[in-house]
């Protein structure tokens, strides 16, 4: 797709807004985890180390629109985005009139879902965020798929529009894997439900060499398989959609199972052969044999992507499938894309981040692009040149 880049804007003493996803988890008034916070400051210091006048927007949680909830002011991701910067970094809460920027400095306009229009995407919010710039930035690949004012109405607003570093790397990482491939494709899909990643499952038939599901949705494979899955997490209504996701392209089903008779950290993870699971059992993640099977599997890739766990892997004694896997992807030799919170956060617990090629930070962005959505944020900017809008 043809969108303009920031890296190609002569943006020198001018007035810059960037859209950057700065929703991070607060706790005890700081921020508790600073990987978006981290994410975005290369093009921040991209712009202040090019003289622009740097004016940052950003939401916060999920307050209700037109409502001022001081508990989710962005005050604590100013200060972090300070000390991240070396400098000060103010908190404009009132900028109906404009804001006062010099050049090479930074602000942060308070939690963009605080104005009332925002998530309706109202064109005169949208007016008055593109008067603030002379370049607007969409760098928030995380809020990419809301057709929000500060991602989508601003880039139609403003006299420029182009796409951050950010955004620009995940359309590459993503276009990489699902546009030109190296063979094979091997893609991990995990999570509770086949319904909540169907369209993604479906999308990833077209493309994949074998797809490897996890956590709940393995189940209904397995139960599609005519395996009996006792007491397991399921959703018998998907178990055609299962059949005919297996009908197109491979997806191994596991030879062991680690089960309980709940989800309990107290409960000692049990053995059990394909087919064995007690009708009181829950299967909680992938055995050692099947472990083994899918690191050879990921091992020998061109190209990996994942999405989900294999178990529930916040207690250890049911998350050593997705250890092994996360230390069998980040050894292999292939490109490989993880994205979503669980798979994230399992990097992060096994300490294999290193080894993965792109860490994607969309959520629900990244599952809508890798389900063929178009976002509408990236949409927006196709066919903008980089110059002013003709007056």
């Amino acid at each position: 797709m043809a969108i303009p880049l920031l890296a190609d804007l002569d943006i020198r003493e001018k007035r810059v807004l960037v859209r950057e996803d700065l929703n991070v988890p607060l706790t005890d008034g700081g921020v508790a985890n600073d990987a978006r916070i981290e994410a975005a400051l290369p093009t921040i210091r991209h712009c202040m180390t090019s003289r622009a006048g740097v004016v940052l927007v950003s939401h916060l949680g999920r307050p209700r629109p037109g409502e001022r909830d001081q508990a989710l002011s962005l005050a604590p991701v100013a200060a972090a985005l300070g000390d991240a910067l070396g400098c000060a970094v103010r908190l404009v809460d009132e900028w109906e009139n404009g804001v006062d920027v010099d050049f090479g400095e930074v602000v942060l306009l308070e939690n963009i879902r605080f104005e009332a229009g925002e998530t309706a995407n109202d064109p005169v919010l949208a007016r008055r965020l593109a008067a603030l710039c002379d370049v607007f930035v969409m760098d928030a690949f995380g809020t990419a798929h809301r057709a929000h004012a500060s991602t989508v109405g601003v880039a139609e607003a403003a006299g420029v529009a182009c796409a951050g570093p950010l955004l620009a790397a995940e359309l590459n990482a993503l276009g990489r894997v699902l546009d030109e491939p190296a063979r094979p494709l091997v893609a991990v899909v995990g999570g509770a439900k086949v319904s909540t990643k169907l369209a993604v499952l479906e999308s990833l038939t077209r493309v994949a060499d074998s797809i490897v599901v996890g956590g709940g949705i393995a189940n209904t494979f397995l139960l599609a398989s005519g395996v009996r899955i006792g007491a397991s997490l399921a959703e018998p209504d998907q178990v055609a959609v299962a059949r005919r996701i297996m009908s197109r392209v491979e997806v191994p089903i596991p030879v062991d199972l680690m089960t309980a008779t709940a989800i309990d950290a107290g409960l000692p993870a049990r053995l059990r052969l394909c087919g064995e699971v007690g009708g009181g059992e829950m299967i909680l993640d992938i055995g050692p044999a099947t472990a083994r099977r899918l690191s050879d599997l990921v091992a020998n890739a061109g190209t990996i992507l994942w999405n989900g766990p294999l178990g529930v892997f916040e207690f250890d004694q049911f998350g050593e499938g997705t250890r092994a896997l996360a230390e069998a992807i980040a050894t292999a030799d292939a490109y490989s894309v993880a994205g979503g919170g669980d798979t994230l956060a399992a990097i992060e617990k096994y300490g294999v981040g290193e080894g993965i090629s792109y860490q994607s930070t969309g959520g629900g962005a990244f599952l809508e692009y890798l389900a063929g959505v178009t976002l509408p944020a990236v949409a927006v900017l196709e066919g903008r040149t980089g110059v002013p809008h003709p007056e």
